[in-house]
């Protein structure tokens, strides 16, 4: 812990005004944003894979960007478009005329 402290305080002048925002910036420095954006596009791109199959794109993509791999889960779960849903209805006698 003193380590990632030391890191976010390096360069940094407790008392100056900006202070704040100079160690927000050194600790935003220190995250792996390659990986973290690789890796939420492969997501993404699973969780469209897997919506298209069960016939659900937008909601496979939506679910993936805000749960990752949990969203291929929710997706998964859900029916296949167009199962369980009831043939439309024969029109009826009465209007035949």
């Amino acid at each position: 812990m003193d380590e990632l402290l030391s890191k976010a305080l390096q360069g940094v002048d407790p008392d100056a005004p900006g202070a704040f925002w100079q160690v927000f910036a050194n600790l935003m420095a220190l995250v792996p944003w390659t990986a973290l954006t690789l890796w939420s596009v492969f997501f993404v791109a699973v969780g469209a894979g897997l919506g298209w199959w069960r016939g659900h794109t937008r909601a496979g993509v939506l679910w993936a960007l805000a749960l990752g791999p949990i969203g291929w889960l929710v997706v998964l779960w859900m029916p296949r478009a167009g199962k369980g849903v009831p043939p439309p209805l024969p029109p009826s006698s009465r209007h035949r005329r």
